[in-house]
């Protein structure tokens, strides 16, 4: 962590990703909270200090220049002070601060500083709502597959080939040149991750019409229990800072969004599953978003079925847990999100399962989790069959998942 920090923000890893990434940056300031509270806190801070006027986080924000990565600012081209990207990523901000808050040693500093970004972070929230909820169903939509976090999860196969190829500007990816080629998204999905900036960039980054011109609607559980969790945290942390009204609407937005999360239960693949928003219908897609869905106050029921599919899984793979089902055909166990095991998502999901009370799936992801860091040291991700590393090296958000596992929970052997 300290080698991938620049001082008031981390970059994922040297080289791969030379940026600061939205929900990197807060899922790391957890590891930092551990060790240096107020430089978790400035991680935070100064993604925040980049929100665009109406509310919007984007993913990306290219502080200093750097060659090495693209798409870069100049595809991009969102006129701002400091350079970043139009989309933004899972909410897991309001998370991250509640939990700082909550175990803080220093608390006066902390809570002051919290208090500055609360308003920022329901912003946000707000934003969400507003804009991906046109309709007030209480999920939002995600509009690109780089803002899932997920790029080129099987959920999005579908999905995906909607959107065109033609009149893409020719391109020179850079991300082969940092992790191996059979570890990342296809040049197919690349094109038409391209095609969707530069769609968005044609309509002026214009947030009140992006939702409807985008080809690429989809109801991500894994996305809304994120945004939900962070809600409902954020209400907690407003009570205890006297920001009642901030509270009411943190905790509706929670409430209502958890009710509507049942129209994403698939009874067939025994989890939530994804919801096309263009097709209207559920993505019979068995991968990690409907496990993620458990990060969020499911009913108990719900939260007992995922930690039994979970379990079942565990007799497919080595390591916990698959971002992609290893009995399907469209498993990859190398490449980015249709296999490989990821810490961060490892890490939401037991903590969401704990709080369930499905103590012994959580502690089986735990355990796993450092396992593979044993076996194979801090990557990006792993594949869960062999515990191959896989992706960029040295990775920040591994670490702090360490970091977070090692000081908050007892784990075996």
């Amino acid at each position: 962590m300290q080698r991938n920090d620049r001082g008031h923000y981390t970059v994922p890893t040297a080289g791969l990703y030379p940026f600061q990434w939205n929900w990197d940056s807060a899922l790391s300031a957890l590891g930092f909270a551990h060790f240096d509270e107020a430089r978790a806190l400035t991680e935070i801070e100064t993604l925040f200090a980049h929100q665009w006027p109406d509310g919007m986080v984007p993913h990306i924000i290219f502080h200093q220049p750097d060659d090495g990565y693209f798409p870069g600012p100049d595809v991009w081209g969102t006129d701002r002070p400091v350079p970043t990207s139009g989309i933004t990523q899972p909410p897991v901000a309001g998370f991250a601060l509640a939990r700082i808050c909550n175990r803080a040693r220093d608390t006066g500093p902390v809570i002051e500083r919290a208090r500055a970004l609360l308003p920022r972070i329901h912003a946000w929230h707000q934003w969400f709502f507003r804009t991906r909820d046109p309709e007030g169903t209480g999920l939002v939509a995600i509009i690109h597959p780089w803002e899932s976090g997920r790029d080129n999860s099987v959920d999005w196969d579908d999905a995906f080939s909607r959107v065109p190829t033609e009149g893409v500007a020719p391109f020179k990816r850079r991300d082969i040149t940092h992790a191996n080629p059979a570890h990342r998204p296809t040049d197919a999905q690349y094109t038409r991750f391209i095609y969707l900036v530069q769609l968005f960039r044609s309509l002026g980054w214009d947030n009140a019409r992006l939702h409807d011109a985008s080809s690429f609607r989809m109801v991500d559980p894994g996305f809304n229990a994120i945004l939900l969790r962070s809600c409902a945290d954020l209400a907690d942390l407003a009570d205890a800072l006297g920001e009642g009204e901030i509270a009411r609407q943190s905790r509706a937005f929670a409430q209502r969004g958890i009710a509507a999360m049942e129209h994403l239960w698939n009874p067939a693949l025994d989890q939530y599953a994804c919801f096309d928003r263009v097709a209207g219908q559920l993505v019979d897609s068995p991968s990690i978003g409907g496990l993620l869905a458990a990060f969020c106050a499911i009913p108990p029921e719900r939260a007992r079925a995922v930690a039994g599919r979970i379990a079942r899984l565990g007799t497919q793979a080595r390591f916990m847990v698959p971002s992609h089902d290893p009995t399907r055909p469209e498993f990859d166990g190398k490449r980015y999100w249709r296999g490989p095991v990821w810490l961060i998502v490892n890490y939401m999901i037991a903590d969401g399962l704990a709080a369930a009370g499905e103590h012994e799936v959580a502690q089986r992801i735990q355990t796993d989790s450092i396992r593979l860091i044993e076996e194979s040291g801090f990557a990006e991700y792993y594949d869960p069959l062999t515990a191959e590393p896989c992706g960029g090296g040295s990775f920040t958000w591994t670490a702090a998942m360490v970091i977070e596992i090692l000081n908050t929970r007892r784990v075996p052997a």
